[in-house]
């Protein structure tokens, strides 16, 4: 019966779709519309924090489901950033990326929402950007692409050309590490199919 308990993703985020029916489960898609605004928490906390708001919006419609949350931030020199407000901004985060390592970290949450029970977990992965130069940077910034990313950067577009090392999973850069949604959702009762490799 666990089993087939309906997966609800909190999110708009086509990459976490993508990711999500990599896994090979079925779910539906609820946009929480939450605000994302950040706190003094640090980056695995505050991604946690946002991934358990988001999926405690959509509970709300769905309170039969298991609703999975995520959220990703960049961390650098102690600061989180989310997403861009301007494209300025967005400039300027690329700028105190570059020619440097930072941390990308994506909180994901399982929230049962019929018995009220909440999973969570941060993953975080080190990336490594080459000293790109302004006139590069600010090509990328008119593309638009930085907009709706973390950091101002999506690793698996345009900014791929930036990155020189990924110390960790890629799909917690793109949004949603994998292997912990599969072990959250294992762990609150629903088949996970083992990943391709592991099969028989």
């Amino acid at each position: 019966m666990t089993a087939n308990r309906r997966i609800v993703l909190a999110s708009g985020s086509p990459r976490r779709r993508e990711l999500l029916a990599r896994l090979g489960v079925s779910f539906e898609v609820v946009v929480s519309g939450v605000d994302e605004s950040t706190t003094t928490a640090t980056a695995p906390e505050l991604t946690v924090e946002l991934a358990e708001r988001k999926a405690r919006a959509v509970a709300a419609l769905r309170p039969e489901d298991l609703i999975l949350g995520s959220d990703t931030v960049v961390e650098v020199d102690g600061r989180i950033l989310g997403k861009p407000a301007s494209p300025a901004e967005a400039l300027a985060m690329l700028r105190s990326l570059r020619g440097r390592t930072h941390r990308v970290v994506t909180g994901v949450v399982v929230l049962d929402a019929a018995s009220g029970t909440i999973r969570g977990r941060a993953a975080v992965t080190a990336v490594t950007m080459r000293d790109v130069p302004d006139a590069e940077l600010a090509a990328y910034v008119a593309t638009g692409e930085p907009m709706d990313a973390a950091g101002a950067y999506a690793i698996q577009g345009g900014a791929a050309a930036f990155v020189t090392t990924v110390d960790g999973a890629l799909d917690t850069v793109i949004g949603l590490p994998t292997a912990v949604v599969r072990d959250l959702l294992t762990a609150a009762g629903t088949a996970v199919p083992a990943p391709a490799a592991n099969r028989p």
